[in-house]
């Protein structure tokens, strides 16, 4: 389901920006952008999402500017590698006979003797993650109220669908009455002599192929279902995927059935309903 959420907070040493995006898809794909210091979290990150969302695509960044004032912290002196330097240049002073004061400036550049103090990432990663959660439950809000506006969406066209299924209810009798008499016109025209029941039976017969009483009647029912699924509290998505393709199969046959102007218009509207609806269910969880 479509949907995005982004929230930013002051972490210990830094700002967190967390960025999520998510469309629809049959099954659940995370795309992660984490600076290099978060990169540890990836596995707990991909967990959450699953914890929370049953299928789609989603778009994962978070971003991280440190502090300037934290980044820009005093190093500390290694005074045990600044001590057992000094004492290296009065060993050489004396070999070289020599009284000269030590380079200290110099000295700064050895590799180890200035020690910068980095920000405590286990602290900012944890930061992090409870900064996620609360931009996940974000998304999800926001996945909620798509999916409240796609069943109001739904509504209309699913009344649709039977108000279409009542039409041909009420041209049925015409219908059938009209086939009915073009049949017997057929079979008196061929001038044989053909018996009243058998007239009968292949007149039945006929009329039973084009029956759409069952079409019908599951139409209506999988509006049901619809109407019931789009009530539950869990991810629907496959269940309204596969109701769509039920309505569209009644639809079809209705189509395929039909032999009157009033029931093949019927047909093409049910399949405009349809597919507006399954382009709607396309992002629904």
């Amino acid at each position: 389901m479509t949907a995005y959420a982004s929230l930013s907070r002051a972490g210990d040493s830094g700002q967190l920006t967390w960025e999520v995006k998510s469309v629809n898809q049959r099954y659940h794909e995370a795309s992660l952008r984490l600076p290099e210091d978060f990169r540890v979290l990836e596995p707990e990150i991909r967990a959450r999402l699953k914890a929370r969302f049953a299928r789609g695509k989603f778009d994962v960044t978070l971003r991280y500017h440190a502090d300037a004032a934290a980044a820009a912290a005093a190093p500390v002196l290694n005074r045990d590698l600044a001590a057992a330097l000094l004492e290296r240049h009065r060993e050489l002073a004396g070999l070289a006979g020599s009284s000269a004061d030590p380079d200290l400036v110099r000295l700064l550049a050895w590799p180890g003797l200035l020690i910068e103090q980095r920000p405590d990432f286990e602290s900012e990663q944890h930061n992090a993650l409870t900064l996620l959660d609360d931009t996940l439950d974000a998304l999800l809000e926001a996945r909620e109220r798509e999916g409240t506006a796609i069943a109001e969406m739904l509504e209309p066209r699913l009344a649709g669908i039977l108000e279409q299924a009542e039409l041909v209810r009420r041209h049925l009798p015409a219908v059938r009455n009209a086939l009915e008499t073009r049949f017997r016109e057929r079979l008196e025209g061929l001038g044989a002599d053909i018996e009243p029941g058998r007239m009968e039976q292949e007149i039945a017969l006929q009329l039973g192929k084009l029956d759409v009483d069952e079409e019908l009647d599951r139409l209506e029912a999988h509006v049901a279902e619809v109407r019931r699924v789009l009530t539950l509290d869990e991810p629907v998505g496959r269940r309204l995927d596969f109701l769509m393709q039920e309505l569209n199969r009644e639809a079809n046959t209705l189509g395929s059935k039909s032999v009157a102007t009033e029931t093949t218009g019927v047909s093409v509207e049910l399949k405009v309903l349809i597919e507006q609806m399954r382009e709607q269910v396309q992002n629904v969880e």
